[in-house]
This record gives structure tokens, sequence and C-alpha cells, in this order.
């Protein structure tokens, strides 16, 4: 079975960093699209960066030059540092993954995480 497990998560003030990791398992090699998701209180899940199995990476205009999206397939695990972070970062963050990256559509992703808080104040 597919499962990714997310860390990372806590509360911050405005201006702070966080790290968050997420380990993959039960894929048969790493030849995937991984994402970041968010979701906030009374929001719809939202994109926040997506990277390809080549290290290509895409991310949400709202968090350009402030979060930074890598993985390292050989230990299938992907990452999200999060630096300058503002109040409206609050959200449950979510790693899933997809076979291809062709769309930062929370729908267009069939496997994900728990999720991992993320508070700034």
């Amino acid at each position: 079975d597919v499962q990714l497990v997310e860390s990372g998560g806590g509360s911050v003030q405005a201006g702070g960093s966080l790290r968050l990791s997420c380990v993959v398992s039960g894929f048969a090699d790493s030849s995937y699209c991984m994402g970041w998701f968010r979701q906030a209180p009374g929001k719809e899940r939202e994109g926040v960066a997506t990277i390809d199995s080549n290290g290509i990476t895409d991310y949400a205009d709202s968090v350009k030059g402030r979060f930074t999206i890598s993985r390292d397939n050989a230990k299938n695990t992907l990452a999200l540092q999060m630096n300058s972070l503002k109040v409206e970062d609050t959200a449950m963050y979510y790693c899933a993954t997809r076979r291809y990256c062709t769309s930062m559509s929370p729908a267009a992703f069939g496997y994900w995480g728990q999720g991992t808080q993320v508070t700034v104040s």
C-alpha cells in the first residue's frame, strides 16, 4: 500500500521558518510527481508546490520566493522549506503524489498523507 507521512509542522512567529518532510512508501520506483498542498479553516485545499521525478518544480504565486520544494528519490522523501512565513500561511499542510506533474489541482492527486499543522502568528 502507498503511504505518505508528513512531519515538521508547528507554531512559528511571522517571518520565521519551518521545514516540512514527507516520507513516501509503497511505490516501485520514484517516477512520480510529488506535491505539497494546504487547507486553511473554511477554505478549499490548494496547491502549494509540486516537483517531478527530474526535479522540475512549480509553485503557487503566493509562495514563490519564500518556499522551496525538494525531493530525495533515493530516500523517497519530499521536503518543503518555508521561509518568511506569513500569518496567511497558517493551514494544515499535506503531501500528495500522482503520476505526472501536469496539474496542481488537489483533485488530480490520488495519494495523500494525514497532514501536519502549520500555525503562524
